[in-house]
C-alpha cells in the first residue's frame, strides 16, 4: 500500500472540497491498518495525516467516517471491532 505524500490540508483554503475530507480520513485510516495489522515495514503514519484526520472529523458526518472504516475493515480483512479500538485506542 503507498499513499501519496501528505499535504498539510488548509481549512481555510477556499477551494477544499468534500472529497479532500475524506482522502485525508480514509488515508489515517489506511496508515493506521498498514502499520498495526499488515506486515508492512514501511511506517506510514505520519503526524500531519493523523493531524488532517482529525480536523476531517470535524466537517465530516458520522455516517461517512463509518462507511470509510467499514469498507477499509472489509477490503484488508480487519475486524471492524478490532480497527474501532486501533483507531479510537481510548474508547
Amino acid at each position: 500500500m503507498k499513499l501519496a505524500l501528505p499535504i498539510m490540508m488548509d481549512l481555510n483554503d477556499p477551494e477544499l472540497e468534500f472529497s479532500d475530507l475524506v482522502y485525508s480520513y480514509q488515508s489515517w485510516v489506511m496508515a493506521i491498518i498498514n502499520d498495526e495489522k499488515l506486515e508492512s515495514e514501511e511506517k506510514l503514519l505520519t503526524d500531519d495525516i493523523a493531524d488532517d484526520a482529525l480536523n476531517a472529523m470535524r466537517f465530516l458526518p458520522g455516517e461517512v467516517t463509518s462507511a470509510i472504516e467499514t469498507s477499509l475493515a472489509r477490503v484488508y480483512d480487519v475486524d471492524a471491532d478490532e480497527l474501532a479500538s486501533l483507531l479510537f485506542p481510548e474508547d
